[in-house]
């Protein structure tokens, strides 16, 4: 059995791969999308992230499409107590921002849509300067309060608004981010590590990476003169131009190859192995793709290994 992780500070422990929801409603329809929530949660599975506005771009959704399939997966399989449930708020296009006015309905929406009376872990999705620090924990802390959130987390947050949403919290004594959810992963490492993995180290606070695979390209499916049919295609083909993307690759595909497993289970083990990460998010909209996923639970790699890989990314 796989050892779950504590996030943070909180009470909450999760399986070492959260598994994104963004493909929910999008690429992965209801049955799909039960197919891989039961093969995640058969395999120890515990930590699903989500967002109220997963997946509004997609042409007929309105947001909220994500959610409404794990509520229904939720509720047929009875497992609520057993799921850690994360959301995020201020992208739904009818929700948009972080008022606290909007936060407070936003969640109200959410909970709706999960068929929950609580949500685990609540990400404020993209901060929203123009809005003081103050009205945004104040309206998070109201959540807590009131049994609606369990604990609170920041996604896409300036170092400088992170820690003074955390003064904040610790000055007045109101509820506390105890994770964070940056960009990371081996092509993309400067959007956190340097001043937000610092304070996160400093204060306790759990890192969550998303884009743990860089849309797909850390798979190893994207090589020089291939073609593949995915919505996310061109955002991963980019790092192929790249010295660095090459160097990456290389290095993936000698460890990969070391330990008999998959260029993506390396890439994720990886970030599970970085100072203050929890568990890696991703995704995935088949069956097939989720063995490689489900690898970074059992995968160790040896410190030369990480150094290795963390060398080629530099």
């Amino acid at each position: 059995m796989t050892s779950l992780r504590k996030l943070g500070s909180s009470d909450l422990e999760v399986f070492p791969l959260s598994l994104g929801g963004n493909v929910f409603g999008w690429t992965a329809d209801e049955t799909r999308s039960f197919a891989v929530l039961d093969a995640y949660a058969a395999a120890g599975g515990n930590f699903l992230d989500t967002a109220d506005s997963y997946s509004s771009w997609v042409e007929g959704n309105e947001g909220g499409e994500s959610e409404t399939i794990i509520g229904k997966w939720l509720k047929t399989r009875g497992n609520r107590a057993d799921i850690v449930v994360a959301t995020k708020v201020s992208q739904h296009p009818a929700y948009p921002g972080l008022s606290g006015a909007n936060i407070k309905a936003a969640a109200d929406a959410s909970l709706r849509r999960l068929g929950t009376d609580h949500i685990d872990l609540y990400y404020t999705h993209f901060d929203k300067p123009e809005v003081p620090v103050d009205e945004i924990i104040g309206a998070l802390d109201e959540l807590v309060t009131a049994g609606k959130v369990r604990h609170i987390a920041a996604s896409n947050i300036s170092p400088e608004r992170l820690l003074e949403s955390l003064e904040f919290s610790d000055r007045e004594g109101l509820a506390r981010y105890v994770a964070l959810q940056p960009q990371y992963n081996l092509v993309s490492r400067d959007t956190y590590e340097g001043a937000r993995r610092d304070i996160a180290s400093r204060a306790g606070l759990a890192a969550v990476p998303y884009f743990g695979l860089a849309a797909g390209f850390l798979t190893g499916k994207y090589r020089p003169g291939t073609t593949v049919d995915s919505p996310r295609a061109g955002a991963a083909a980019k790092h192929l131009d790249t010295e660095r993307g090459q160097r990456v690759l290389a290095a993936l595909d000698e460890v990969a190859e070391a330990h008999g497993t998959e260029v993506a289970t390396v890439a994720l083990a990886w970030l599970a192995a970085q100072p203050t990460v929890a568990a890696p998010i991703a995704s995935a909209r088949t069956l097939e793709q989720l063995p490689a996923l489900l690898g970074v639970a059992d995968l160790v790699l040896t410190d030369d290994e990480l150094t290795r890989l963390s060398k080629a990314s530099a």
